[in-house]
């Protein structure tokens, strides 16, 4: 089957090597998988089947732009392909939303990575499980130096990450990476395997303010194509975090599409909607939007969006800023400087600075191979005197516990 939105034919060759195998049904929930009883899922995937991207008109835009508040049909409007010849009117529409809410400023982060060990076969991920990458994992005493380089370059705002390994990084170990990280900085976010809501609640205790999860495509048949083992192919399981993430007590959340995987309207749309439906099931969650675009990985320098180009991507954030105005939207290191800084002038509200996605890298411990390969390498002081220059305020911490 021809890949129409997946530039890599390492695709087909690693599907048609596990088309022997006797795979696990995406949509099953295995044991020890809390099952909650939610329609969001279902209305998700409804709005994303029926949405016909090409059917849009310039009136269409003309309309939700004319509206102070966007419907969903508002929305799927501005990402429609007949969107793009507004695209400055769309973006002054999304500039004047960010004034409104964020003002000047520009929120920052870093990530850390605690450890790359894997047991999922995600295709288009360097972690993945049957990528021969060097494996590491921090122990107390290396997260304690890396966490004390980050802090003294000023950052107080931390995402922790690791492979999604329970067996390496089990709960414990990040509940007591969480308590450590509550020393060094003001906001610890987690970036790490699904749990269930009692887990979530223990890392709530342990110091962790927000989860963050990647569904990587709303498409259930081609998630499946391109994760191939391991637990993160439960497709509804995964889907359901966010949810689990709010009744374990977590203040806030972020949902994101991997923009390229498959058809990045579609996926865009479902990603707001699924944001949408959570703000109204939780008035009190706060909710964060990532665009992230694929980037080549390690042993695979092929992997790279077909389609979502810097006009696709600057549409894609300004319909989410359009749609929800008061959400943060997060644009990461995997796009280069003038992308990331446009952006952040335009609608988007945080960003990450003096990255490394390699373990132990911060304090030149080298114990594991990155992620992905980042495209702005730029240090915390180097964002900051950027986007100072265009009238920006950087701040280091959005949220202060008293």
């Amino acid at each position: 089957m021809k890949d129409e939105f997946l530039n890599t034919s390492i695709v087909d060759e690693q599907v048609e090597a596990f088309s022997h195998q006797q795979l696990i049904d995406p949509m099953t929930y295995l044991p020890g998988m809390e099952v909650i009883t939610s329609e969001l899922m279902d209305e998700v995937l409804r709005v994303r089947e029926s949405y016909e991207a090409d059917s849009y008109t310039e009136a269409d835009v003309l309309r939700a732009l004319g509206q102070e508040q966007k419907s969903i049909d508002d929305f799927a409007a501005l990402l429609s392909p007949a969107a793009l010849p507004y695209l400055e009117d769309i973006a002054q529409a999304a500039q004047r939303e960010r004034q409104r809410y964020f003002g000047n400023s520009v929120y920052f982060f870093t990530p850390l990575y605690l450890a790359n060990y894997c047991e999922n076969y995600c295709i288009y991920c360097g972690f993945n499980s049957h990528n021969k990458i060097k494996r590491g994992c921090l122990n107390q005493e290396q997260m304690a130096a890396e966490m004390a380089a980050i802090a003294a370059t000023g950052m107080q705002d931390i995402l922790l990450l690791t492979g999604e390994s329970r067996r390496v990084s089990d709960v414990h170990y990040i509940g007591e990476a969480c308590k450590l990280a509550r020393q060094y900085f003001k906001v610890v976010g987690l970036e790490v395997y699904p749990m269930n809501s009692d887990e979530y609640a223990y890392l709530h205790q342990c110091g962790a303010d927000y989860v963050t999860v990647f569904q990587e495509t709303y498409n259930s048949s081609k998630y499946a194509q391109l994760h191939l083992a391991g637990h993160k192919r439960i497709f509804p399981y995964r889907l359901n975090t966010q949810e689990r993430a709010l009744r374990g007590g977590m203040r806030g959340v972020g949902l994101a599409a991997l923009l390229g995987l498959d058809d990045f309207r579609k996926d865009a749309l479902a990603t707001g909607v699924h944001a949408y439906l959570l703000q109204r099931k939780y008035p009190q969650a706060e909710i964060a939007f990532s665009c992230p675009r694929l980037r080549p990985i390690i042993n695979n320098d092929k992997i790279n969006p077909m389609d979502v180009h810097e006009r696709q991507l600057l549409q894609i954030v300004c319909a989410y800023r359009l749609f929800m105005p008061f959400a943060s939207i997060t644009v990461s290191s995997r796009e280069n400087a003038k992308v990331r800084d446009n952006l952040m002038s335009i609608a988007a509200t945080k960003i990450s600075a003096g990255v490394n996605t390699g373990i132990g890298a911060h304090s030149s411990q080298g114990v594991g191979d990155e992620q992905f390969i980042i495209d702005d390498t730029r240090s915390l002081q180097e964002i900051c005197t950027s986007l100072e220059a265009r009238g920006l305020q950087p701040v280091m911490a959005e949220y202060v516990y008293v």
